[in-house]
């Protein structure tokens, strides 16, 4: 009787440990479950901030395009004789590359300190800049960021560098692009490496398995963030090498204590 007891505990603690287990896979337990409210309270993806080494496409637009001509960096080289065939390649003469100070040098306008700014913030200060000393219209400022990538390792499918186009990034997305974490990759310490505008770092760690994640200021990233993934311990136990001679020798005492538990349970049932 005592046997058959021990083995329904062993069989039950082993089921129990294996559900266990499973609870550290999904995703945002629960987010269905959120009020409506908080997830309306959540933060929404915050603008860029222009940092040093940013490649910047800023755009000037009016009704009058003549006017505006001078203050469009592809108008502006074409003028003084350059070509008009644009690579769009990073290092692009149409780009504004943010210097070390987090300048621009500017059409016209000279020395532009915009590191720090949001990227809306660079658009209005761009142009104040413009109107009303050389304009009698205010013009519109667009700014892309040509350069908006974060970087992801450990344990996801494909490491390495993913670009946004649009200058936008949550974890999500990122985690998507890489494929997915993998088994081993743990959900519930996600690290986050930022460098700030003064070129300052910052480390932050998600638990994707919390259902307030989504409304985390974490969750929307930042270029150049570099994200993390930590192997759990399963993936520690495999990156355990035993010798050979000594993983056999416990492989067959494991399967000799094995064979002789369960021949001792039978003769006592």
């Amino acid at each position: 009787m005592k046997s058959k007891l021990f083995l329904l505990l062993s069989l039950a603690a082993l089921i129990f440990t294996s559900c266990n287990s499973t609870k550290d896979i999904p995703y945002m337990i629960g987010a269905n479950q959120l009020p409506q409210e908080v997830l309306q309270s959540a933060a929404k993806a915050s603008d860029p901030v222009v940092m040093p080494g940013d490649m910047l496409q800023i755009n000037v637009i009016s009704t009058n395009t003549e006017a505006v001509k001078p203050f469009n960096k592809i108008d502006y080289v074409h003028n003084i004789g350059g070509t008009t065939t644009n690579t769009g390649g990073e290092n692009s003469m149409y780009y504004y590359l943010v210097d070390d100070k987090g300048n621009i040098e500017f059409p016209l306008l000279g020395t532009l300190h915009v590191g720090g700014m949001s990227k809306s913030a660079t658009e209005n200060y761009i142009a104040s800049q413009i109107y009303p000393r050389y304009l009698t219209e205010r013009p519109s400022v667009e700014v892309r960021f040509q350069n908006f990538r974060v970087y992801i390792l450990g344990e996801v499918k494909s490491p390495g560098e993913i670009k946004a186009t649009n200058g936008r990034l949550n974890l999500l997305e990122a985690i998507a692009k890489a494929g997915d974490l993998t088994i081993h990759g743990r959900r519930d310490n996600v690290m986050i490496v930022r460098t700030n505008s003064d070129g300052s770092r910052s480390i932050q760690t998600v638990n994707m398995n919390d259902k307030n994640m989504i409304v985390s200021p974490s969750f929307n990233l930042q270029q150049n963030d570099i994200i993390y993934i930590e192997p759990n311990s399963s993936r520690a136990r495999q990156s355990w090498n035993v010798p050979p001679a000594l993983s056999l020798g416990m492989s067959s005492v494991g399967t000799l204590i094995s064979i002789a538990t369960f021949i001792i349970t039978l003769t006592r049932l």
